[in-house]
């Protein structure tokens, strides 16, 4: 058998797609990881302040996660079943109900499809279209809801956009909160759009929104501003979808975003870490009134992901089982509020987003804001950018960080901006 040195990147760059992302921002070959550390082929080692984009919000490789998943696989248990009945889908859905619908008073049933968060936004939309028998739906500035066609439409992001190749119809875009200054109401503006039959806008079949808005810049929407918008659903005959495939499984502090807002979504859309261990598994909850396809009307063959049904179970039942994992989170994002208002002050114009553990500084420039992330990385640390212009430093690692580990990796970015503020000192004199 031929062997392929480990630490050689040749390979990626003479048979990889041009469309890789993330490897470019840390060019290393990446051997292991475990917890919120990842190991290179060439010894070094990094914190991971991204998390798979939200995806590993227990870290990597948690080990009773493992441990089931090593047992189920070794005993025969089934791999694949499209969305036939297994022992490892009961057992999830048995503790989902349990862990987290039940205690919330939700009623919701789950659908299964495809196994990324775009697979949740199609069938969404869909589902919302053939529940009102309307095709508009109303998507917000900066939104980001996945990149396959009627995911795209709903997303705001240019560049994205453009590589669609053909017109994105069905969708009207609306200013998000804060989009337009602090002082006009953008629920008030969509709501008068609405009401106005001149205004030109079909009557939606759904609105989408993210509560936290991930990869648009982490732009977090106010419990006021979120009943609004759930009331002109109501009023204007919408659906309500909450997007909570990188904002929900704890990462603003609750399992659901939304818990803390006081809005019922008719749908929410699941991915990411559900699975709890890096696993694909996505998921609509729908309310029951709305469960209207046929059988296979809407479907995926890799809609069962029976090894992402096993760690997801473990993962519900080791940290939402009652509140001591989310009293931790609510405390960690305490201390990353005030550390990163403590490396915000370095910066002239710096500015917090976002709420819980998915916060971030708003550099004011992407250039500047990549400067900071290659640093860090130079450093030891893996951190992304997010916004507009990528002007947002995100930090997204996992939820249950050891303290010393977080704090050593907010070290390493409050050096990075110490260097660049330093330096532009420098140059001014």
């Amino acid at each position: 058998m031929t062997t392929v040195k480990t630490d050689d990147k040749t390979i990626f760059e003479r048979r990889e797609s041009a469309a890789r992302s993330y490897c470019r921002s840390f060019p290393v070959v990446f051997e292991s990881a475990s917890g919120a550390m990842m190991k290179a082929a060439n010894g070094h080692e990094y914190i991971d302040f991204l998390a798979g984009c939200s995806s590993l919000n227990y870290g990597h490789n948690d080990p009773d996660m493992k441990k089931a998943l090593v047992d189920y696989i070794t005993n025969d248990g089934v791999t694949h079943g499209l969305d036939m009945h297994t022992s490892a889908k009961a057992a999830f859905l048995d503790a989902f109900e349990r862990i987290v619908l039940e205690p919330r008073e939700m009623d919701y049933r789950m659908m299964f499809m495809g196994p990324t968060g775009a697979n949740a936004v199609e069938a969404a939309l869909k589902l919302a279209r053939k529940v009102t028998g309307r095709t508009n739906v109303i998507s917000f500035t900066n939104g980001f809801h996945g990149v396959t066609l009627g995911a795209l439409a709903a997303t705001g992001n240019g560049y994205h956009r453009g590589g669609a190749g053909v017109p994105l119809t069905g969708v009207t875009r609306m200013p998000f909160e804060g989009s337009m200054g602090k002082d006009i109401d953008t629920a008030d503006f969509l709501n008068r759009m609405l009401a106005e039959p001149s205004s030109g806008i079909e009557p939606p079949a759904a609105i989408i929104l993210e509560t936290v808005q991930g990869e648009g810049g982490l732009n977090a929407a106010s419990r006021e501003w979120l009943r609004r918008i759930e009331q002109i659903a109501r009023a204007h005959g919408a659906l309500l979808i909450v997007d909570d495939i990188q904002a929900g499984c704890g990462r603003t502090g609750s399992f659901f975003s939304f818990e803390e807002m006081g809005i019922t979504p008719d749908i929410i859309t699941m991915a990411k870490s559900l699975s709890g261990f890096g696993l694909p598994l996505a998921t609509l909850l729908v309310r029951p009134e709305y469960d209207v396809f046929g059988p296979a009307e809407h479907n995926g063959t890799f809609r069962g992901n029976n090894h992402a049904f096993v760690t997801a179970r473990v993962a519900l039942e080791k940290y939402w089982a009652d509140d001591s994992f989310q009293e931790g989170v609510h405390e960690r994002a305490g201390f990353l509020g005030t550390r990163l208002r403590e490396i915000a002050a370095h910066l002239p114009n710096a500015r917090l987003k976002g709420r819980g553990m998915m916060q971030g500084i708003d550099v004011g420039s992407g250039a500047l804001a990549s400067d900071i992330c290659s640093r860090c990385f130079e450093a030891g640390l893996i951190i992304e950018t997010s916004g507009a212009h990528d002007e947002v430093v995100k930090v997204l690692c996992p939820i249950n960080i050891d303290k010393g580990t977080f704090a050593r990796g907010l070290d390493i970015l409050e050096e990075a901006v110490g260097e660049i503020a330093r330096s532009a000192s420098i140059a001014a004199e």
